[in-house]
């Protein structure tokens, strides 16, 4: 059996793509419960870590916070969530995932703020800058590069694991997979992955090209 052939053919054929259970419907799922988390997650970990950053304290918090995030199992904490009155649904997917996407941000951001040349922030605090100026004018600029990489890591780490929505009844493609699984067509499943792949590699170039465009942009940095 060509179990790509099958795929394939799960993929050209129409019918497979409309409806409420269809590929554009669970894309979009997907993509909201994408975004929401990552936006979710950004939110909580960049003011926290630009704040640790611009102190020069708290290094240790932020990477212990950074690793228990790492060592929660995703799926552990869906199960949890789910036998918990949160009950099934989008609702526990976006608070494991969220846990899951904060660690990445939380990190690179912090690591980004304190890379910067601290000739810089000396020279900027001579000028006469309040501790806002230089955060906004100096120290954020120069570290928007490792923070825009700390999201688009999250991003595609949530795109990844928000197919185990699928497994407490949320939206997504992973409920392609799942359905494929219950039919025992093998084809479904890897058309499901495939599907799932695919995002994350758009998700990864649409990053990629960001970054580029505001590494072009001038940077920030001391102005008289």
């Amino acid at each position: 059996m060509n179990v790509l052939g099958d795929a394939w053919d799960w993929l050209a054929d129409g019918a497979n793509w409309s409806g409420e259970s269809g590929v554009w419907n669970r894309l979009t799922e997907h993509i909201v419960l994408t975004v929401v988390c990552v936006l979710i997650a950004v939110a909580i970990a960049l003011p926290f870590a630009l704040w640790l950053g611009h102190l020069g304290k708290g290094g240790a918090l932020a990477i212990n916070i950074s690793n228990i995030g790492r060592a929660i199992p995703t799926f552990a904490v869906l199960v949890l969530l789910g036998l918990s009155p949160i009950g099934m649904g989008d609702t526990a997917t976006i608070i494991a995932l969220v846990l899951f996407a904060i660690p990445p941000v939380l990190t690179n951001a912090y690591v980004g703020m304190r890379q910067v040349d601290r000739d810089v922030v000396e020279a900027s605090r001579g000028m006469g800058m309040t501790g806002g100026q230089m955060l906004f004018r100096v120290e954020l600029p120069l570290a928007l590069p490792l923070i825009m990489t700390g999201i688009r890591m999250c991003a595609v780490q949530v795109v990844a694991t928000a197919t185990l929505a699928a497994l407490v009844a949320g939206g997504g493609l992973g409920r392609i997979v799942t359905a494929g699984f219950d039919l025992q067509d093998n084809g479904q499943v890897v058309a499901g992955a495939i599907l799932v792949a695919a995002l994350a590699l758009v998700v990864e170039g649409l990053f990629a090209l960001v970054q580029r465009f505001t590494a072009r942009k001038p940077r920030g940095g001391v102005t008289s």
